[in-house]
C-alpha cells in the first residue's frame, strides 16, 4: 500500500468512525476528513467500503440495532 493509498484508508475510516458517533451528514464529515468535494468522499467511501456513506450508516446503525435489541 503506498503512502497516499494509507492515508485515504485512515481519513475514511475516521470519516466513518463520526458518521456512526455523531448526527451530521456526509458533506460536513467530509470536509472534516479534508475532502474538498463531498461528490469525490462518497465514491471513494463507496469504492472502500461497498456502499454509499449514507446507506452504509443506515445499515451499519440497523445491525447494532438488532445485536443490542437481542
Amino acid at each position: 500500500m503506498s503512502p497516499i493509498q494509507f492515508q485515504k484508508q485512515v481519513r475514511l475510516q475516521e470519516a466513518k468512525r463520526l458518521l456512526m458517533s455523531e448526527s451530521t451528514d456526509a458533506a460536513d464529515v467530509a470536509f472534516r476528513v479534508c475532502y474538498e468535494s463531498p461528490s469525490q468522499f462518497s465514491r471513494e467511501y463507496s469504492r472502500m467500503f461497498g456502499f454509499p456513506p449514507i446507506e452504509d450508516i443506515r445499515r451499519l446503525r440497523e445491525q447494532y440495532n438488532q445485536k443490542v435489541d437481542a
